[in-house]
């Protein structure tokens, strides 16, 4: 455990005492079902039972499908927590990251969420190819919930921090792929949170621009009360998480410190 998380679990514990709440993020027998829409139970049925590996289908009023996606999770995320997610592709890590940061709320049961939160799940979400850069990072910063006072307060930072020199001001579809990125990390970064939600950990551009994000990255990462960073990078996960949270099938198959879940997961 490296010392920053040491002192804030030290500051929430003196909090707790004084009656002050940091932030958490709690699940109380929370589900999310998905509802398939324009298709029915018998069409979809043979394509997507052979492929599926996350939620089950289950069949609604009028032959639609949906999705349970999670089933009623319990869980409690402190204030100095690091938790990683694991499991297969389609066990619900998205899904769960997605619930934590309200993008979803639950069908059923609650989610209680204290605190600042940011997301890099998401990163190009918002992004309109016909805007300009610098149209492109008001309108991400909004998505994010910042106000436009503290959007007007970053954007040189954003801009210089990206490298896009003039095409800040040109529309975002004559971007490569790289200046896309670049733009949006530029963005989403440009905030820290008291609570910070990844899957895996964002690599971007090469050389000196990579070595730069890595190093922003860390800092928001070491900024953060908690992390929740969902991988499949057992390496990461291990230097970087105090607590695993595996998901199978949509479910909390276990929970635990992260040595003792990461070696029953990876073997």
């Amino acid at each position: 455990m490296d010392n920053r998380t040491s002192v804030i679990q030290e500051v929430r514990k003196k909090n707790c005492v004084l009656g002050i709440d940091m932030a958490h993020i709690r699940l109380k027998n929370a589900s999310v079902v998905l509802p398939i829409y324009n298709s029915s139970a018998r069409s979809l049925t043979n394509t997507l039972v052979s492929a599926a590996t996350g939620g089950a289908l289950t069949a609604q009023r009028g032959g639609h499908l949906s999705i349970e996606a999670l089933k009623e999770l319990n869980l409690e995320i402190k204030s100095g927590d690091r938790v990683g997610i694991i499991g297969h592709n389609g066990a619900g890590k998205s899904t769960l990251l997605r619930l934590f940061t309200g993008v979803f709320e639950p069908s059923s049961g609650t989610v209680e969420r204290s605190g600042t939160i940011s997301s890099l799940v998401d990163i190009s979400l918002g992004i309109n190819p016909e805007n300009t850069g610098r149209e492109n990072i008001l309108l991400r910063g909004k998505l994010m919930g910042l106000s436009k006072k503290q959007i007007n307060q970053k954007i040189d930072e954003i801009i210089e921090f990206s490298e896009l020199g003039d095409y800040v001001n040109l529309p975002v579809r004559i971007y490569s792929s790289g200046m896309l990125l670049r733009l949006a990390f530029s963005v989403s970064t440009s905030m820290s949170a008291d609570i910070l939600i990844m899957d895996e950990w964002l690599s971007v551009g090469d050389g000196a621009f990579a070595d730069r994000a890595s190093k922003r990255l860390q800092d928001l990462v070491n900024q953060s009360e908690i992390l929740v960073i969902a991988s499949h990078n057992r390496e990461l996960i291990e230097q970087t998480c105090n607590k695993v949270v595996w998901m199978e099938h949509g479910v909390m198959k276990k929970v635990g410190p992260t040595k003792e879940i990461v070696q029953d997961y990876f073997g």
